[in-house]
């Protein structure tokens, strides 16, 4: 026995050993994950560097960082070496750019299989397919094809989503480019009040993904739902974290995306209390 732990000691001190153990983990535990543009502020900043829990939707085919090749098939043809639960609502999700595979994205999932989506000059309104907690979160609704829709149940529960004004907006952008007939994520159509809106259903085992700065993001609204192939993970904490000036955020490090959206509320509640 203490030959084979002096064996293992010693190969874990490899650089073999080494080499491997680093890659599993990447492979099935953890990857590092760096927050590029502003489209989930506030919830998640520019310069934030997280952990990413590559096991929370079950175990993404191992595919070596950085120059993003595969070292298995995708012997269940989804992505996935074992299958897992899928994305819930209101879950922030790190996936695969459906129209560039190698590009990893990150978003909050805002809609799932069999719900449908509207998105209107005031923002995104959801018809919910099953049940959902985020059902009674809202306190506005509208009427479409039959079906009611909520407004952003997001933007109630989550302090870090916000419309930000600013020109051309989301809707605007996706006015301009159907307009001129680009192949978008929602169809035009208009809502019984003669207001132009955008729609779509959502097929299932895919998530309608969309950034929390609803007004400068690049989601599903644009290219589509994601598929559950291209799912990679969910946020676990942030490890590091700095501004455009190299000013450390100590404030954000070793948080999970929970805790920092729980300081942003209390933050919120200590300003309306003053």
């Amino acid at each position: 026995m203490k030959t084979i732990f002096t064996k293992l000691y010693e190969f874990i001190n490899s650089w073999v050993g080494t080499i491997l153990i680093v890659l599993g983990i990447i492979f099935f535990v953890a990857q590092a994950f760096v927050i590029p543009s502003g489209s989930m502020l506030n919830t998640m900043l520019i310069g934030d560097n997280l952990f990413v829990k590559k096991y929370a939707y079950g175990i993404p085919t191992p595919t070596i960082p950085w120059i993003e090749l595969k070292i298995l098939p995708d012997f269940n043809d989804n992505g996935h070496l074992f299958e897992g639960e899928r994305p819930k609502r209101g879950d922030i999700v790190i996936f695969r750019y459906p129209e560039s595979p190698k590009i990893h994205y990150v978003k909050r999932n805002v809609a799932v299989g069999g719900d449908e989506v509207l998105y209107t000059q005031k923002g995104l309104w959801v018809y919910f397919g099953s049940d959902s907690a985020y059902q009674g979160k809202s306190t506005e609704s509208l009427e479409f094809r039959g079906k009611t829709f909520y407004y952003d149940p997001y933007f109630a529960t989550h302090p870090g989503v916000q419309y930000a004004e600013e020109f051309p907006d989301a809707f605007n952008q996706l006015m301009i480019l159907s307009y001129q007939g680009e192949s978008l994520g929602m169809e035009r159509i208009s809502l019984p009040n003669g207001e132009l809106g955008f729609y779509t259903k959502v097929a299932e085992d895919e998530f309608f993904m969309m950034g929390d700065n609803r007004n400068n993001s690049n989601d599903s609204r644009f290219w589509g739902a994601v598929s559950y192939k291209y799912v990679i993970g969910k946020p676990w904490f942030v490890y590091f974290s700095w501004d455009d000036d190299f000013k450390i955020r100590w404030e954000r490090i070793g948080k999970s995306i929970e805790s920092l959206e729980e300081q942003m509320r209390k933050q919120s509640q200590s300003e309306m209390a003053q």
